[in-house]
């Protein structure tokens, strides 16, 4: 029987540490049979020697607004765009979000995103905003802000046609512990971020349902003694996970130290809240309706100077996270992979490099630099193995 179309021949790499489950095997091998990994190497499969390198999953990015000079906010030619810009970066699986709008182009927006979704480009919709605070509204248009009312957070759910996988809401909000239970309901991870609770509002909305903390510490109170704040009962609840950009501008490494100490590597997962600029670089770009200037790899609206996005791709959180933060890579490919496939009730596809699981793997040099990157058993890109 032929590979399904876009599928690669039947191939082992053999050689690599292959970052599995149940830790790493050094000099493993990995067998690949159209879409899918295989228990067993396919009859007439080429060996590919990748000896050196490391082979981990795909990454799984929860919250991305764009990259490759386009965003999700704009046409399905540009969302494709933005969508091969990461995959080049190693992510095989990325949810698009969008940016505060009014609520009928949100509407139509997700529409157009659910189409592709359908298509398997993009794991699904995330909204962030306009169900925000005002407070602490970070790159987001303060006059589009509105209450989450349950009702417009409804409209939003019905356009994204069963696509809908986060919604990131300010559960102190008038209306928002009723949005969070309604999510909650329809298989939506509300997300509690931009937001000024206090504790106590926080632990209402986790025992409404909320079950993901939107980039912990960042459009948020910090955690005092006194008003220990969202930051708090985000990290110490079993059923949260906790968001964390890892480009060194968004947090100190003291406090991913923190979150990682406190929520333990099973609760943690990286994303990249990326913008257009990333894999570009510095420039003028647009965020919505606001004018975001990139220095030096920082994104920050024109007007107020607040940091707008990221220009982070995931290979660099991964890199980061192994040689910056030294964490183990095992727990770089949980807050990388596993954790937002599980999060996304994708974990039987994507996630982990096990046999029947899609072919998303990334294949990094002995300083974690992406070599290659496979998407269901295509090569995104070819091994670069000189």
């Amino acid at each position: 029987m032929a590979s399904p179309r876009g599928a690669t021949n039947p191939q082992v790499l053999t050689g690599a540490n292959v970052v599995l489950p149940t830790g790493t095997v050094k000099s493993g091998r990995l067998a690949v049979d159209g879409t899918r990994i295989t228990g067993t190497a396919p009859a007439g499969a080429r060996t590919v020697d990748v000896t050196g390198h490391w082979l981990v999953p795909g990454f799984v990015d929860l919250h991305n607004h764009g990259g490759g000079g386009a965003s999700f906010s704009g046409t399905a030619e540009q969302i494709l765009t933005a969508v091969r810009t990461h995959r080049e970066h190693g992510t095989t699986t990325l949810v698009a979000s969008t940016v505060t709008d009014e609520t009928d182009l949100l509407a139509h927006q997700a529409g157009l995103l659910s189409e592709l979704a359908e298509q398997g480009e993009i794991a699904g919709i995330h909204f962030e905003g306009p169900f925000i605070s005002p407070c602490r509204k970070g790159a987001h248009s303060e006059a589009l802000l509105r209450d989450p009312e349950p009702a417009e957070v409804r409209k939003l759910i019905d356009a994204a046609r069963g696509q809908a996988r986060m919604l990131t809401l300010a559960a102190e909000l008038p209306g928002g512990i009723d949005s969070v239970r309604l999510l909650a309901e329809h298989g939506v991870i509300a997300a509690v971020g931009h937001t000024d609770a206090t504790y106590e509002q926080t632990v209402e909305a986790i025992d409404a349902g909320a079950t993901v903390a939107t980039h912990l510490f960042n459009a948020m109170p910090a955690l005092g003694h006194r008003a220990p704040g969202p930051v708090a009962a985000l990290l110490e609840d079993e059923r949260v996970t906790v968001e964390l950009i890892n480009d060194g501008t968004h947090l100190h490494p003291a406090a991913l130290e923190l979150a990682f100490h406190h929520a333990g590597a099973d609760r943690v997962a990286f994303i990249t809240d990326a913008m257009d600029a990333a894999g570009i670089g510095d420039g003028r770009y647009m965020l919505g309706p606001l004018e975001v200037e990139v220095s030096e790899g920082v994104a920050r609206l024109v007007e107020g100077g607040s940091i707008a996005g990221s220009t982070l791709t995931l290979d660099r959180a991964f890199k980061r996270a192994v040689t910056v933060d030294r964490l183990p890579v095992e727990d770089a490919v949980k807050a990388l992979s596993a954790n937002p496939a599980r999060l996304l009730g994708l974990s039987d596809r994507v996630g982990s490099l096990e046999p029947g699981k899609d072919a998303d793997l990334v294949l990094l040099d002995a300083e974690f630099d992406v070599k290659g990157v496979m998407r269901r058993g295509e090569w995104v890109v070819d091994p670069q193995l000189g």
